[in-house]
């Protein structure tokens, strides 16, 4: 049954290798952590802080294209090739063909970030020679990494019912939304005042949408005076969050494929 599985997830991880806009994209976001270093003028404790989030910042938002780019053309695509016929008209059913795509893209987007992570790490210590400030990045690197799977499972059901250049934007304004909102629909819930109609739709939105606020840890690895309560507890409650809600995704997304026509 997983066979099929492993053989598009294979097949798909070599695509996204050879895809020129990727590698484009992934010398870019290298280049820039390269020369992150030499754009930090200020104190060595301001200049710290400005290395980290910079950073952090240019594999986030790298991993983000990386993710978005990598999949709302793959299922068009191998419907304009045509090639997704002759591999439906082996024994795949269609959800492991989808079950296949999205393992490959998660992938090969965990080979990217891995290296972007690798040239981070290696900065930093060249320049901070702080082999545990290295490893709390790494970290953060790693939620990133669950974040971006969820906008990959995100982007990769949108992409059985629309074009990709509006999922390109629709999966684009979701990752912002569930970025930038997420953290006032919380507040929102939490405050004593404001009316009851305005919490209970701050509560729905931030139950339907995707809660991508939850991964960004980079502040309390910037600054001390910001800790997680309970890290390893936040750690496997977000991790939880991502599985449920890439599942949940991924069988909508097959339950549309498997109905649509191709």
């Amino acid at each position: 049954m997983f066979r099929p599985i492993f053989a598009i997830a294979n097949a798909t991880v070599g695509e996204a290798i050879r895809r020129k806009v990727l590698l484009i994209i992934l010398f870019i976001a290298t280049l820039f952590l390269i020369i992150a270093p030499n754009l930090g003028m200020l104190s060595a404790r301001s200049e710290t802080v400005v290395l980290k989030s910079m950073m952090l910042g240019i594999i986030q938002i790298a991993s983000a294209v990386i993710a978005i780019v990598l999949t709302v053309y793959m299922l068009p695509n191998e419907v304009e090739r045509r090639t997704i016929y002759t591999i439906l008209s082996k024994p795949v059913m269609r959800w492991q063909f989808l079950a296949g795509k999205y393992l490959g893209a998660v992938l090969a987007l965990g080979l990217m970030m891995s290296l972007m992570a690798v040239v981070m790490s290696a900065m930093f210590l060249v320049i901070k020679q702080n082999p545990s400030e290295a490893i709390k990045l790494l970290q953060a690197v790693a939620m990133y990494f669950v974040q971006m799977s969820l906008l990959a499972s995100v982007a990769m059901c949108i992409s059985t019912f629309v074009a990709p250049l509006v999922n390109f934007f629709l999966s684009g304004g979701l990752f912002l939304v569930g970025t930038v909102l997420n953290p006032v629909f919380d507040t929102m819930q939490k405050s004593g005042s404001g009316a009851s109609w305005g919490k209970g739709l701050a509560q729905l939105l931030s139950v339907i949408l995707p809660n991508f606020a939850t991964y960004n840890i980079q502040n309390p690895l910037i600054n001390p005076q910001q800790q997680i309560q309970s890290e390893a507890s936040y750690y496997i409650n977000a991790f939880g969050y991502g599985v449920m809600y890439i599942a949940i995704m991924l069988i909508t997304g097959m339950l549309i494929f498997e109905k649509k026509e191709v």
